[in-house]
């Protein structure tokens, strides 16, 4: 095979060309990815040209490359952000020794699970959404959805990658079953429930990309502290296209306030004109914040104290410094525990708090996201504030999980749950009104009445462009 064959069907910089088992393992996994993706990547728009951003290499100043391609043609790549030889495990037991280039032994297993767990959540965000480009409002959103999907391949490329390189016939079998999952399967779902949710409208897509991508942008985070140093350079670099993933469910979730808002102000019932409500925006929000807060785990965990302890997973910025202990220990952590109908508190060893440490720097990224889309409602005059769930509401994992709490954190009982659940998450009612807006809108430039437009075009292109050619 020539280097343009591999670059063209296998981007990478990790020496692919001189590795030839692995090229060869790699080879036989591709036909069988792109066989999933027409399976179950977007719906009906694999023969059509997408105006997509592509990755080239690592370099901040030109990583990326745009243009026209059809999403099965796709150059899913394996890049490793740039390392650095003399780097060293900064936290943990084994602070101060060398990074891993290579797996160590007694980590295995929990390396391994660290490693399909994320590498699992990439291909069913794609399931999920599979059906979203036939309800497309504009042009240019169908093209970010796109976009979100095939970086959420790719991110299944750097995680088959490490199987492959690193575990041997077990990575191979880990990377096979990353295909045969799916997602919402009874028989055979995604590992994390977030991700057999059904997503059925833009309203969840958006969702969706602020809040449970934004849980993927914490764990990565926490992922690319790791001394295992493969690892480590592979979620660095995921984090450049994670960050797209998350504007695109901001912006999309503002752009839908924003159209309510003129309409509001207005004096105009936004049920009326086919936009969205704002209290039906919020009961969303309420949703899929909450079951973004479950994909953190237990707040009291032994598997994160190990995963601390051993030094493969750290805390959110640990590389910064920002921590007086890099070791964790001789600290404690406040954590909520509800017990005998009440929420008290309770300390617990800080290397047992890693996932609420964790969740407690998601949940003030998340608040100043809501503060951003309420300015925009003050700026236009419309008296509503939204507000982001407490971390006990409607939760599926962890201390809370085993009790009813109303959107302030509240303990109620079962009942009450039951006869006020929909003043807080999405009812059938909503649901059907949410999906009767789903019109699309394939003119370039035109966009779907519930929804404000994009104050830019990507990559400085105007927004008219067409982001979308037909087939």
């Amino acid at each position: 095979m020539s280097n343009v064959d591999l670059e063209a069907r296998i981007p990478n910089n990790v020496g692919l060309r001189d590795n030839k088992r692995l090229l060869r393992a790699l080879e036989r996994w591709q036909p069988a990815f792109l066989d999933w993706w027409r399976e179950m990547g977007p719906s009906d728009f694999n023969a059509d040209q997408i105006y997509l951003r592509t990755a080239v290499g690592v370099g901040k100043g030109g990583w990326a490359h745009f243009d026209y391609v059809k999403m099965p043609d796709y150059r899913w790549g394996i890049f490793l952000a740039e390392g650095d030889a003399e780097r060293k495990i900064h936290f943990g037991d084994n602070i101060g020794a060398p990074v891993w280039h290579e797996v160590p032994g007694e980590f295995r297993n929990r390396l391994r699970r660290l490693i399909v767990t994320q590498g699992d959540t990439e291909p069913a965000s794609v399931e999920q959404q599979r059906m979203l480009g036939h309800t497309a409002p504009s042009l240019a959103d169908m093209r970010s959805l796109f976009q979100v999907n095939v970086e959420e391949g790719r991110h299944l490329w750097a995680m088959v990658y490490l199987l492959h390189t690193h575990f041997g016939a077990d990575g191979r079998d880990e990377a096979d079953e990353l295909l045969e999952r799916r997602s919402g399967n009874p028989d055979k779902p995604r590992i994390l429930e977030a991700f057999n949710k059904p997503i059925e409208t833009w309203l969840d897509f958006f969702c969706f990309t602020t809040f449970t991508d934004r849980d993927g942008k914490y764990q990565l985070a926490s992922l690319a502290e790791s001394g295992f140093d493969p690892l480590a350079l592979s979620t660095q670099f995921m984090l450049t296209e994670e960050a797209y993933h998350m504007q695109t469910g901001e912006n999309g979730i503002g752009r839908i306030i924003h159209r309510t808002a003129e309409v509001m102000r207005e004096g105009k019932d936004p049920r009326e004109v086919g936009c969205m409500p704002l209290d039906l925006v919020q009961r969303y929000l309420n949703a899929w914040s909450s079951v973004s807060y479950d994909l953190f785990g237990g707040e009291d965990s032994t598997n994160a104290a190990e995963s601390f302890a051993s030094g493969l997973k750290g805390r959110y910025r640990e590389g910064d410094g920002i921590y007086k202990d890099p070791k964790a220990l001789g600290q404690n952590y406040t954590i909520e525990v509800y017990e005998d109908g009440k929420v008290v508190e309770r300390e617990v060893p800080l290397r047992r708090a890693m996932n609420a440490l964790l969740l407690d720097a998601y949940l003030a990224d998340c608040r100043r996201i809501v503060s951003r889309w309420n300015r925009d409602l003050a700026r236009l005059e419309v008296d509503f504030e939204f507000r982001l769930p407490n971390r006990r509401f409607n939760r599926s994992q962890g201390i809370f999980s085993e009790a009813k709490f109303d959107i302030d954190g509240n303990p109620i009982s079962n009942e009450e749950w039951d006869a006020r659940r929909g003043e807080w998450l999405p009812t059938d009612e909503d649901r059907a009104y949410v999906m009767s807006l789903m019109i699309p809108v394939y003119e370039p430039g035109k966009y779907a009445n519930w929804i404000a437009p994009h104050p830019t075009g990507v990559n400085d292109k105007p927004l008219d462009f067409e982001f979308v050619k037909f087939h």
